[in-house]
């Protein structure tokens, strides 16, 4: 396509479909023209494209007024000398010309950086960056890691140091006194039992836990 408005295109084929008024009258104007009425048929239909010595040519022929084509227009607004031209096919003029567009002159440009210095300057600091986030990640991981250890290890010597030997030898003291019913002798013998049971289970989960912990990687 030649290097014109687009819109002006668009007006340029209503317009001529305004003068044609019918598929015999884009005949008309085609023969006037001196091309095929099938070409012309398929100019005003938009399945053909044209070029703008088409139009000019198209306004001489039929003896419109220069760039009349340029504006939106209707029937009412066609010449009385144009209509009688195209009644009786009387050229106003030979067209010599093409009606096929002319293409664009291809715009050439150098080559382009495939990376402008700015944008690999800005990638360079973003992965600087993303290194410096990484680190400050992995060194946070650890230290929440060692201090969690450092905490299990701790409950795990607290719970080693809970004795019951001595707890046993004074529920039995109490046991032995005569004060206590039999219901109650056997709910304090079955709670220290229960508290050594729990104790053993807490130093398992302790010991699980730590070893999980120790086993993560950095």
């Amino acid at each position: 396509m030649e290097d014109f408005d687009e819109t002006l295109y668009l007006v340029w084929r209503a317009n001529l479909n305004v003068l044609a008024g019918s598929p015999a009258g884009g005949a008309r104007i085609a023969r006037m023209m001196s091309f095929s009425p099938s070409y012309m048929k398929l100019i005003l239909a938009g399945r053909r494209d044209f070029s703008e010595e088409f139009v000019r040519g198209v306004e001489t022929v039929t003896g419109l007024p220069p760039r009349w084509l340029d504006e939106r227009r209707d029937r009412r607004d066609i010449p009385p000398e144009t209509q009688r031209a195209m009644d009786e096919e009387t050229p106003a003029a030979v067209f010599r010309g093409n009606a096929h567009p002319a293409p664009k002159r291809p715009v050439l440009r150098g080559p382009e950086p495939l990376l402008s210095q700015t944008e690999a300057t800005r990638r360079i600091a973003d992965q600087a960056l993303q290194q410096v986030e990484t680190h400050r990640r992995d060194q946070m991981f650890r230290r929440n890691r060692d201090l969690l250890l450092s905490d299990l290890r701790r409950v795990e010597r607290q719970l080693s140091m809970v004795q019951l030997d001595g707890i046993n030898a004074k529920a039995e003291d109490l046991r032995a006194s005569g004060k206590l019913d039999d219901p109650v002798k056997a709910d304090l013998a079955g709670r220290i039992e229960q508290i050594d049971k729990h104790r053993a289970m807490l130093l398992q989960h302790v010991e699980k836990l730590a070893l999980l912990l120790t086993g993560l990687d950095d």
